[in-house]
């Protein structure tokens, strides 16, 4: 069995047909690993969606991106955020949503194979946080996400407090803090505390900031683990981990990566800017804006 880890499809679903042919993606045999951000900004989120559901769990592994929870906030009723950019009322107004629905809200914020010992998540980990400590954070959520309490939950996502881990944290800021980790997390300042303002590439950054995965001592250190959410970053190998988002949406490439087998073997392929709404005419500081 092969088993390919994904970047961010965004919608973006011809390009996600054209890179599963070109791995000669066989779901009765091989695995995809999907790093979140299914869906928005891409012209066909609802394609995108009934594909991946109807895969099945053993051939599609999935975790939850922000802008798959900023589509679930839409659905609980929650709009506030809502942007120029967006593309997801395809799936708010699909005969079959509230299936589509439930079963994205049902996928993990967090994922760990233990034979093949590689994790998956959308953005990051704070340093604090073991792959143990993660799943247990994780599963905070997704009970919550699960429930039929789901709907409270997005009226109190949206922010970037508290920034700093304590055990001590209870109630929505708890599940936000999580949240933010595990979606939106690019840099920590100095001091672990999250940084969620500055999106852009490492060459950029303000000088008192680090990359998640380039904290000192961070727990995870020795842990393999995929992740998205980044497309100013660009793809590769970071010691550890592996960096998918190649901005399939703006009109970029859409990547993978085999993780059952080493050396390693990527595969890109080219996204058709023509096809995409939001990637003509885009300067790099509107991108680092939406992203």
């Amino acid at each position: 069995m092969a088993v390919y880890a994904i970047g961010d499809v965004q919608g973006c679903f011809d390009e996600l047909i054209k890179l599963l042919e070109a791995l000669r993606f066989d779901p009765l045999q091989d695995q995809i690993w999907l790093a979140g951000d299914l869906v928005n900004r891409g012209p066909k989120s609802l394609d995108t969606l009934r594909f991946v559901r109807d895969l099945g769990e053993q051939a599609a592994k999935v975790v939850l991106g922000n802008h798959d929870l900023h589509m679930l906030a839409h659905a609980a009723g929650n709009n506030e955020f809502s942007h120029r950019l967006d593309t997801i009322e395809p799936v708010l107004n699909a005969a079959d949503s509230e299936e589509l629905i439930h079963w994205l809200r049902h996928q993990p914020l967090f994922y760990h194979d233990k034979q093949l010992q590689f994790s998956m998540v959308h953005a990051g980990l704070p340093p604090e946080w073991s792959i143990e400590e993660a799943l247990l954070r994780a599963a905070e959520v997704e009970l919550v996400l699960q429930s039929d309490n789901w709907r409270e939950f997005f009226k109190h996502m949206y922010g970037n407090k508290p920034k700093r881990w304590s055990a001590d944290l209870t109630g929505w800021d708890r599940l936000r803090f999580i949240t933010n980790c595990f979606t939106r997390l690019r840099y920590c300042h100095e001091d672990g505390s999250l940084a969620l303002k500055f999106k852009g590439a490492p060459k950029d950054k303000p000088a008192e900031q680090k990359p998640w995965f380039m904290m000192p001592n961070r727990a995870s250190v020795n842990d393999r683990i995929v992740f998205g959410h980044w497309s100013q970053l660009g793809t590769g190998q970071y010691e550890n981990v592996f960096s998918l988002d190649s901005g399939a949406v703006w009109g970029e490439q859409l990547t993978a990566v085999r993780i059952d087998q080493s050396p390693y073997q990527w595969t890109v392929v080219e996204a058709d800017a023509d096809a995409l709404p939001h990637a003509r005419n885009k300067t790099a500081a509107e991108k680092q804006r939406w992203l």
